[in-house]
């Protein structure tokens, strides 16, 4: 399959599982950066391909088949992020960026070679489920928004819902990692507003951030 195939498919199942969007041909045009038309023009295509489900003016429904070939591309992308960030410690921004190339030129082999190299790993470096050469995701996800946390509480980082350079690179700043301990100081409710303190810092997030940085509690 084409790229664009696999990009447009990897949109639909982000969209429906991680970003909170619907999944309509102009939420995924948006996405991709490119235009209604074409999104609805793809849409039809890969459903006459039986990828997905198309109805006019509905959100788009992958297949089974659509969604094993979003979940190949995906374990690939994860796999390329782990390797990449093990190798050479790079931001998760340029990892992220990286791993969009070159998911699309991995072979399936090479893809459990990789994974075998690092030992299988379940997380990427963002705290995504990387899913196993059978298409699964065997990992349960438990963790919860830090706007919908408890004052008083600490919560270790599990999740980094982004792939926004400026909000990684406050996060890499501030020590806001996978896998890192914070305190849930005070939550603004009104003002939509966390207060947390990490490595001794105190930061105060709005909810652009709280929203898509996911934590577990501690106990």
């Amino acid at each position: 399959m084409s790229i664009a195939v696999e990009n447009f498919v990897k949109a639909i199942y982000k969209n429906d599982k991680h970003d909170g969007n619907n999944t309509k041909p102009g939420n995924i045009a948006k996405k991709l950066g490119i235009s209604n038309a074409a999104a609805t023009d793809m849409a039809k295509k890969l459903a006459a391909k039986d990828l997905l489900h198309y109805q006019k003016y509905q959100a788009l429904q992958l297949t089974d088949k659509g969604t094993k070939m979003a979940l190949n591309v995906v374990r690939k992308h994860r796999l390329w992020e782990a390797l990449l960030f093990k190798m050479f410690d790079m931001s998760l921004h340029d990892i992220h960026r990286e791993a969009e190339r070159l998911e699309h030129q991995t072979s399936d082999f090479l893809a459990e070679q990789i994974s075998a190299y690092l030992g299988h790993p379940k997380f990427d470096p963002h705290g995504d489920p990387i899913p196993n050469a059978n298409g699964e995701i065997t990992t349960k996800d438990t963790s919860i928004s830090l706007s919908n946390t408890e004052e008083g509480k600490a919560y270790i980082i599990s999740r980094l819902l982004s792939d926004d350079k400026e909000f990684f690179d406050f996060c890499a700043q501030n020590g806001l990692k996978y896998g890192n301990t914070l305190l849930v100081s005070k939550q603004f409710t009104k003002n939509k507003m966390t207060q947390i303190t990490i490595n001794n810092n105190n930061i105060l997030l709005n909810e652009d951030f709280t929203k898509i940085i996911y934590v577990n509690a501690t106990n």
